[in-house]
């Protein structure tokens, strides 16, 4: 009988109740656990857990999952129960607005945006390592659009095993809602928010609100509050919803608005960017008290849609996620994506750090700088990394146009063949895409830290960062060393590693060190005539590229996509993951943005402000203007792609019809790239293309037809348009222009 009422309980529970989609979800990330989290106590896979919570096709778990999972629900249910929206009778006072006047700002340091945000860039921060929520208790609201909302704890209420400096985490959305101000944090908080003017939100920010993050480094500064507002949040503190066409020129309201008066008799600064998308608020710091709030204002395009598509768009408690999901992983936003790229590595490598006087007990700054940074002053460039119209190059004729014995040019690929006829005859080409290259350069490269020293004629050294004039046309690449063994090749049917187009040179050129080292490794001697060397060197973007690398593995895995999939199961886990939870999409995006964006800003080029030619631009004075570094990152990404394509060229005799930057296209007899990968037993060829997530790993990128290839190239007259350009999704709408 006991077996029978087994079997019976066991046929309920098969068919035990859940929640919708929406509110499983709800519930998981209420309690602060991620997909991993779930998917290891119920002994499934994250991808599994992912298509429970699916909101378009939600799938069903079966057998004693199922009992588990509606356990878990059910636990979770009586926590959190589903908000009841909150009725809200009266209004708080109008938002003060005293007509002030304007003061100078006194803080130097700023930074304009690759992406033309202007942002600035004052001292370092960092980001909590945790990239869930914080656990949530009994008391904390759901992530309700219009949820409850409590009071923020005064200062210095004890916060449990948070630390209560940072107990309501890194940022939070101002919106208004019925009247009242709520203040949205990360982890489903919301707060209510009693300021009734911008300068006393700053105030119950830096003084209640207990937002901020602690420091990623040891010498390093906590990352300051993030405050977002929302149109209606604009409106409520005088404000406007959108810039002027005047202002977005400007970056910035103008310095007599009534809000910047308000800050000013409050004793408050902005940096010289003045008050625009990324605004910075601060008061000299008092020792080790340091009082400053970042601002971020969606709609004067804060939040860039190329980079963090429709982020602007999302409802309060969506875009908190977001963002805090991105601030846990790579840190809290500092202002555009290629801003906080580049003070990630400063966050990371803080340039000094803090000593503590012998004969005051005060602590002050010391005066060297921490090992393995770029420490606090600017260097100048050599000459041949200097862009055009650097100081460096004033003495130069007007108009003069330096070629590759005078100018460093190293660039990703952009790289066009026409087809072969035996390629002609294969149905389909397939594009491949190296997943986070970039990154994936910066791993382990060796670049310099200090200014260059100038050499005649020196012994090629590969361990050694800096730009080479070297003559590297003696390279033949149909023959060359592949591994320990020469191998003949078909070299006009490969692009060379020397050049962005592929072009053979043709004399003396600048090249950065890992350039030279290939040449050297394709089995050629080098002998260079000059150098610009860096003797004080080290692996400076190795915790940088760790940071982004595990943000964006941690954030894919909770799309579905693991590190540790089949190549099969890896290609069907990349098809439709956007779609799994587009918030979280958002915030791939953006990590990779944050990649290109940070090494860009390493050269960053004058943006107006009466700028000429042979004149010091503002980027300049940072010990972050390193163009070096730039090229390195970028020449080892080159060259990791070529190596991978003389392999697979070496074992299959493919050769690629088309590469640009970290997109290569191959014709294939099929649409997949299983069709032409020569994988053996799930094993793939040892230094060729592997399919997976990690960065230097391939995914497929999209696939076109060979007659869609010829017919847009003739379509066009030019039979080398890079057809890598629109192989994703086979638009072309014109011919080439390198854009």
């Amino acid at each position: 009988m006991s077996e029978m009422f087994d079997a019976v309980d066991a046929l309920v529970a098969s068919r035990s109740s859940l929640p919708s989609a929406e509110e499983r979800k709800r519930l998981r990330v209420a309690h602060g656990l991620t997909l991993d989290d779930v998917a290891g106590a119920l002994q499934v896979r994250r991808a599994t857990v992912s298509a429970w919570e699916s909101t378009k096709k939600p799938t069903e778990p079966r057998g004693p999952e199922r009992e588990a999972y509606a356990r878990l629900l059910k636990q979770l249910a009586e926590l959190y129960p589903a908000p009841v929206p909150a009725t809200f009778t009266g209004a708080p006072d109008p938002a003060e607005a005293p007509t002030l006047s304007t003061g100078p700002a006194s803080e130097a340091a700023v930074m304009t945006s690759t992406e033309n945000t202007q942002t600035p860039a004052p001292a370092p921060v960092a980001a909590a390592p945790a990239a869930a929520p914080r656990p949530a208790t009994t008391t904390r609201p759901s992530t309700s659009r219009r949820p409850g909302a409590k009071k923020a704890a005064p200062a210095g209420t004890p916060a449990g095993d948070t630390d209560p400096r940072f107990e309501n985490g890194p940022l939070a959305v101002v919106d208004v809602e019925d009247g009242k101000v709520l203040a949205y944090c990360t982890g489903g908080l919301v707060l209510d928010v009693p300021a009734k003017s911008l300068p006393s939100l700053v105030d119950w920010t830096l003084k209640e609100a207990k937002l901020g993050q602690p420091k990623l480094s040891g010498p390093g500064r906590p990352a300051d509050p993030l405050i977002v507002l929302t149109e209606a949040a604009c409106e409520r503190y005088g404000l406007p919803v959108s810039l002027t066409a005047e202002e977005k020129d400007a970056g910035r309201i103008p310095e007599g608005h009534k809000v910047v008066k308000q800050l000013v008799r409050a004793d408050w600064k902005l940096t010289k960017r003045g008050f625009g998308p990324w605004a910075r608020i601060y008061r000299p710091a008092k020792g080790s008290d340091r009082q400053c709030v970042q601002l971020c204002i969606p709609s004067w395009n804060a939040l860039d849609a190329r980079f963090w598509g429709d982020a602007a768009q999302l409802p309060p408690a969506e875009l908190a996620r977001v963002l805090g999901v991105y601030a846990s992983r790579v840190m809290t936003p500092r202002g555009s994506t290629a801003v906080t790229g580049l003070e990630l590595m400063t966050a990371l490598h803080p340039p000094t750090y803090a000593v503590r006087d012998e004969e005051t007990g005060v602590l002050r700054q010391a005066e060297t700088k921490t090992p393995g940074s770029l420490g606090k002053d600017p260097v100048d460039c050599a000459p041949c990394e200097a862009p055009d119209g650097h100081p460096l190059l004033k003495d130069l004729p007007r108009f003069t146009v330096r070629g590759p014995a005078e100018k460093l040019f190293e660039e990703a690929y952009d790289w066009a063949r026409p087809m072969t006829d035996a390629e002609c005859t294969l149905r389909y080409l397939v594009g491949l895409d190296v997943n986070m290259a970039f990154a994936a350069g910066a791993n382990g490269l060796n670049v310099g830290l200090g200014e260059p020293t100038h050499v005649k004629n020196p012994v090629f050294d590969p361990k050694l960062p800096g730009s080479w004039l070297v003559d590297l046309s003696h390279v033949d690449l149909s023959k060359v060393k592949v591994g320990k063994e020469w191998v003949e090749l078909d070299g006009s049917l490969l692009p060379s590693p020397f050049t962005p187009k592929g072009d053979r040179p043709t004399g003396p050129a600048w090249y950065a060190t890992p350039t030279v080292a290939y040449a050297q490794e394709l089995g050629y001697d080098v002998a260079p005539i000059e150098a610009w060397v860096r003797y004080e060197s080290g692996r400076y973007l190795d915790g940088w590229y760790g940071r982004l690398r595990d943000a964006y593995l941690a954030t894919m895995a909770d799309l579905g996509v693991d590190a540790d999939l089949s190549p099969e199961d890896f290609l069907a886990a990349m098809d439709g993951y956007k779609e799994r939870d587009p918030e979280l999409t958002i915030v791939v995006s953006a990590i990779k943005a944050t990649v290109k964006g940070g090494l860009g800003k390493l050269r960053e080029r004058p943006r107006g402000e009466g700028w000429r030619p042979g004149e010091r631009w503002r980027a300049l004075e940072r010990p972050t203007w390193r163009p070096d570094i730039r090229a390195a990152v970028i020449s080892r990404t080159r060259i990791n792609l070529h190596r991978k394509i003389v392999k697979h060229a070496a074992f299959t005799g493919q050769y690629p019809i088309a590469i640009l930057s970290d997109c290569v296209v191959y014709a294939a007899s099929g649409p997949s790239p299983l069709d032409f990968l020569p994988y053996r037993e799930g094993k793939p060829l040892p230094g060729g293309f592997k399919l997976g997530i990690n960065p230097g790993l391939v995914k497929h990128e999209g696939t076109q037809t060979t007659l869609w290839g010829e017919e847009v190239r003739e379509r066009f007259n030019a039979p080398e348009l890079n057809l890598a350009r629109s192989i994703k999704d086979g638009t072309v709408t014109d011919v080439d222009n390198g854009e």
